[in-house]
């Protein structure tokens, strides 16, 4: 068997030491081209899986999330909490490559002057896509140093976003049984978010209905909150207990589309994509991963 190592921010060939005590398998780095790979390990965060998420997907090989990243929520909703749960599923698979399953992939399509509705302009998330207070977050966030983001750097990111921020008119459309577009909401939000997994953000729930292989977006919707509110409310995404908020409207989807009264930044996986308007659908079975036994 042949297998291909992806090394991430901060990660180095010791890393894959574990994972290659197995002498019948050839090893290379980097990402594989062609036929020269049987398997895929990725050793990162939600934004390394993001930013290989197309080449991924054309390979068609099935690939193991090792988490190594500031933040994990991708290999968490697969059941790859810790470097040892991978270590076991690389084992299960390097024995009989039984522990392998389909996943979908969200897609987000930006409709914009020089980027046109086309598959060319679409790019894949694996977590979730959102819209709205979350994407200013993601941005601070993201200016942390890298130890400070991968021990809470989004929930201190959010704290002095919740005083900072003004929801924004924001109209979400879907499609009905005739795949006509029809206004599903519109309405000054905080929150937009299209979810392929139920994580994001270090840990939170947004979508704890999310299944990774049911075709379907999971939709979390946050009407205008006053900002003491939403800050003692905001400890309930962790458990989803957010769903019972009269703000909040949850339910599911194969296709949205989002606009905005004034271009807003659509983040996903935590990393900039494009700006609104744009279109959120999902893809079936994009993507082939290596399972926790």
């Amino acid at each position: 068997m042949r297998a291909a190592a992806i090394l991430g921010l901060g990660c180095s060939p010791k890393d894959l030491k574990p994972f290659q005590t197995n002498s019948s398998i050839e090893w290379r780095l980097g990402m594989p081209s062609g036929g020269d790979a049987d398997a895929i390990l990725l050793f990162g965060g939600d934004g390394t899986m993001h930013r290989h998420l197309g080449q991924l997907v054309k390979l068609g090989l099935p690939v193991l999330v090792v988490p190594a990243g500031s933040g994990n929520d991708f290999a968490g909703s697969l059941g790859l909490r810790r470097v040892r749960d991978s270590l076991a599923a690389w084992q299960k698979f390097s024995s009989d490559r039984r522990n392998v399953r389909d996943i979908d992939l969200g897609i987000v399509v930006p409709e914009t002057p020089t980027e046109t509705r086309s598959t060319q302009a679409a790019r894949y998330f694996c977590c979730v896509a959102g819209v709205g207070i979350d994407g200013e977050v993601a941005r601070r966030a993201n200016a942390l140093p890298r130890w400070l983001r991968g021990n809470g750097g989004y929930v201190l990111s959010m704290a002095p976003t919740i005083f900072s921020y003004s929801p924004v008119r924001v109209k979400v459309l879907i499609t009905g049984a005739d795949q006509q577009w029809n206004v599903r909401c519109d309405q000054r939000m905080l929150l937009a978010a299209f979810a392929n997994a139920p994580l994001y953000g270090g840990g939170m729930k947004v979508a704890p209905q999310a299944q990774m292989d049911d075709g379907m977006l999971d939709v979390c919707l946050v009407a205008a909150v006053r900002p003491l509110r939403l800050l003692r409310l905001f400890p309930s995404v962790y458990s989803g207990r957010h769903l019972k908020i009269r703000e909040v409207e949850y339910f599911q989807t194969a296709r949205a589309r989002v606009e905005t009264e004034n271009a807003m930044d659509v983040y996903a996986d935590g990393e900039y994509v494009c700006r609104t308007p744009v279109e959120i659908g999902i893809q079936r079975s994009a993507m082939k991963v290596i399972a926790p036994a």
